[in-house]
């Protein structure tokens, strides 16, 4: 039997087989009007399929863009616990009390132009260096964070009854005290201070040699440690005696620098009492490691 179009209207009925006997009849209407719902299932399952998956593609979408604002966001924390991280052997209890920030700051490198802490020994000077922490107490380091922060158990402790913990110094200012004897050590400051006989000066000639050199090579250490690999630049100047310009190096540079106020008050608020009793530490424990000759 030939093939009859389902939507010519000119043919009354159609069979669905070859015996048109014993087989059903339908008319074309009915065919078209069974189809249409078939169509418009088979387009509803596409568009339902469409919306999903365009759903699933804003959820990326949205998802990946939290995650990059989230990034931006915190980008500037993991950058700078990332650097305490690799800049410091051991965590530190500052950073347990606040955080440790960064910023750019503008050396001043002047040559001939003389800030406060270069200048001649005078009580000015002093109170100059003083406010910086140079001459800070130890601070108290908790029992339980001793370990954390690389004091290991035999390191010299506090008593119980006086609260316990670790006497230690915050290191970078241990630094600071060092540089500072330096400049009270040169030979244009040095009678002024022996005159006084404070601090390091109390101590013999011998003494103070020792404790000098110590200082030296501390910052050595510390400066090789942390070897800035920054560019110095030059400058032309006009000697005034002179017909041309010369090259001079450019000493002021910016630099990233860590909040150091914000260290210094720590170290200052967490100073232990100028006066303790005798038995504020607490005596070797057996088995503790006492050295026979100093570090």
């Amino acid at each position: 039997m030939a093939a009859v179009p389902l939507l010519e209207n000119n043919n009354p009925t159609v069979s669905l087989d070859g015996d048109d006997d014993e087989t059903e009849k339908m008319s074309p209407v009915i065919l078209r009007q069974k189809r249409k719902p078939l169509l418009r299932r088979e387009n509803f399952c596409w568009a339902v399929l469409g919306c999903v998956l365009l759903s699933v593609l804003l959820g990326i979408a949205a998802g990946s863009a939290m995650l990059v604002l989230r990034g931006w966001s915190n980008n500037d924390d993991d950058d700078e616990d990332s650097c305490i991280r690799q800049t410091t052997m051991m965590p530190s209890p500052l950073t347990r009390d606040f955080d440790m920030t960064y910023h750019t700051q503008q050396f001043n490198g002047s040559f001939m132009e003389e800030t406060v802490y270069r200048r001649a020994a005078s009580p000015e000077v002093d109170a100059a260096w003083e406010a910086l922490g140079v001459n800070y107490r130890a601070v108290r380091v908790p029992q339980e964070v001793g370990p954390q922060v690389g004091l290991a158990a035999d390191k010299v402790q506090i008593n119980d009854k006086y609260g316990g913990g670790y006497p230690a110094n915050v290191e970078g200012l241990h630094h600071l005290h060092c540089l500072n004897l330096l400049r009270q050590s040169l030979y244009w400051n040095i009678d002024y201070y022996r005159a006084q006989g404070t601090g390091a000066f109390v101590n013999g000639e011998h003494v103070v040699r020792k404790h000098v050199s110590h200082c030296m090579d501390i910052i050595r250490q510390q400066l090789m440690c942390t070897v800035d690999v920054g560019m110095l630049g030059q400058v032309w100047w006009q000697p005034q005696d002179q017909q041309f310009p010369e090259a001079f190096v450019d000493f002021n540079t910016k630099h990233v620098c860590r909040n150091y106020e914000d260290v210094r008050k720590w170290a200052h608020e967490h100073q232990l009492p100028e006066e303790v009793p005798e038995d504020y530490l607490a005596p070797p424990q057996p088995g503790q490691k006492i050295l026979d000759h100093l570090p």
